[in-house]
């Protein structure tokens, strides 16, 4: 099987894309929730609540470590952002133009690597540039109005070491953690692990 084959989608890939695509949305529906609840633990500091962002960024990684194909980032957080939206997110309809551009971090990240390495590095480069691109989008659409060096530059960052942690390192941790249930043996995730 040359490359081109290899990151043709089987039907199983869709399944699984949409399954993770589907539970995130739930959750990301939820962790809006937890995002309204926690804005006066950061009063503080009101960038800093970004540090619990990274939650909303792990389909995408997730999604590429497990499917390994073109697409499988940008499908999952894309169709996790659809889901969130059709529950009701507080901020709607902008939630899928902005899972998109997030879906599309994490999939340069593969790309990078031509689809061909999916270790732990690979994952929290994905985390990063998903991070940043969350953070672009953050910067222009929802933090516009705020002073530049005070608000937007720090919760820029922050997001991004958020993303980095919770979505590069965790969605790596939950691939493997999965991987070794058996879950994923029809994948080349679970496939490594029955090497091992």
């Amino acid at each position: 099987m040359n490359h081109t084959d290899s990151n043709r989608w089987r039907t199983i890939d869709i399944v699984v894309a949409s399954v993770i695509a589907v539970a995130f949305g739930v959750i990301f529906w939820a962790w809006g929730l937890v995002w309204s609840a926690t804005e006066g633990a950061f009063a503080f500091f009101p960038p800093a609540q970004t540090l619990i962002y990274g939650v909303w960024l792990m389909p995408a990684v997730l999604g590429g470590l497990v499917i390994r194909k073109p697409g499988a980032a940008l499908y999952c957080e894309t169709v996790a952002a659809i889901i969130s939206a059709l529950l009701g997110s507080q901020w709607a309809g902008t939630v899928i133009p902005q899972g998109i551009v997030q879906g599309l971090g994490a999939e340069l990240a593969f790309a990078a690597f031509r689809y061909r390495s999916f270790k732990l590095p690979t994952a929290v480069l994905a985390g990063a540039l998903t991070g940043l691109s969350a953070a672009l989008f953050d910067f222009f659409v929802w933090n516009a109005t705020y002073d530049l060096t005070s608000y937007r530059l720090p919760y820029a960052l922050l997001t991004i070491v958020s993303s980095t942690v919770i979505a590069g390192v965790g969605g790596w941790l939950l691939t493997r953690a999965l991987a070794g249930t058996g879950v994923l043996d029809r994948f080349p995730a679970g496939r490594e692990r029955a090497a091992v």
